[in-house]
């Protein structure tokens, strides 16, 4: 597959208090024609990361027509699971209600940070998309099968079976100045999208030679058949875009030539292209992708030609 990029549609740069840098796991909602809101998580003056949008004609993607007046969905109370920040990861549209999971993190001390899964909803028809935290607990967190940590969750539902592909850390790598963490796929499967039974099956392991880290799992089905877009980095090179395909959602092929979203040349996204979503649009395929820094430099938008 190839895709054309378009541009790069936003750069975090202060615009409100609570967008200062960072705009990560960006992710479109429809809302009529091609009008989109764009949710995505920035960082505030102090690091600390929320859940807010933007709104853009899919049409003049680079043109910002609105950005939320007040946060999504903020840091949770001191000593909760989300009390260091509250981080976009994927909305399901159930019963009337946006239901989203998020990443919550606590900044560490013999490691940087830990993270779990939380769980907000906020009514589907809402223009404000406020949320509101299903409990101050997460719905997923470390257990026998995922010791170190979980994060960045992408779920479906199928009939009536919640499936969730989600990101399970691994033993951290010893550094100076701090540990690195070392992440793959994992699965977990429920009966009502609040109660996670991790299975321990590892759905895309590491496979390249110097690999630490594969990055937002994004899960299509089409066709009966399952794609999955995500990004994967190493020691020794920065986030590129990476793909897998699947009969069952379980067992996977990775086919990472077929991505086919390579680092530009120079600017914003020349070290990384990172965190993609794909979605499909009268008749063509979209991905929203961030680009160097782990986001700092914004993401972009790009269309499957190919």
């Amino acid at each position: 597959m190839k895709w054309e990029k378009l541009g790069r549609v936003f750069e975090a740069s202060g615009q409100k208090p609570w967008i200062t840098s960072h705009s990560t796991v960006p992710t479109p909602e429809h809302i009529r024609d091609d009008l989109f809101r764009i949710f995505f998580t920035p960082r505030d003056a102090e690091g600390r990361s929320n859940v807010s949008y933007l709104i853009i004609d899919l049409k003049e993607p680079a043109r910002i027509l609105d950005i939320c007046n007040e946060p999504c969905l903020l840091p949770g109370p001191i000593g909760a699971f989300d009390d260091s920040g509250a981080m976009f990861s994927w909305i399901v549209q159930n019963s009337g209600r946006r239901w989203l999971y998020y990443i919550g993190w606590n900044v560490g001390t013999v490691t940087p940070w830990r993270t779990a899964i939380g769980l907000a909803y906020c009514d589907e028809r809402s223009e404000r998309a406020i949320f509101t935290r299903h409990s101050e607990g997460p719905v997923l967190d470390r257990s026998c099968n995922d010791p170190f940590f979980v994060t960045n969750p992408c779920v479906l539902v199928e009939n009536g079976v919640w499936r969730m592909w989600y990101l399970s850390g691994l033993p951290w790598q010893p550094r100076s100045p701090r540990p690195l963490p070392r992440y793959h796929v994992c699965y977990a499967e429920s009966p009502d999208g609040i109660k996670w039974i991790p299975s321990g099956r590892v759905c895309i392991a590491h496979r390249h030679d110097g690999e630490v880290a594969i990055g937002r799992p994004c899960v299509l089905k089409q066709d009966g058949f399952y794609k999955m877009w995500y990004s994967f980095r190493g020691d020794t090179f920065g986030y590129r875009m990476g793909y897998a395909e699947s009969d069952d959602g379980l067992t996977w092929a990775r086919l990472d030539h077929l991505a086919g979203l390579p680092h530009s040349a120079t600017g914003w996204d020349s070290e990384g292209t990172a965190y993609p979503t794909v979605f499909d649009h009268k008749d063509r395929r979209y991905m929203l992708y961030c680009g160097n820094g782990y986001s700092k430099a914004g993401f972009g938008i790009a269309v499957l030609v190919d």
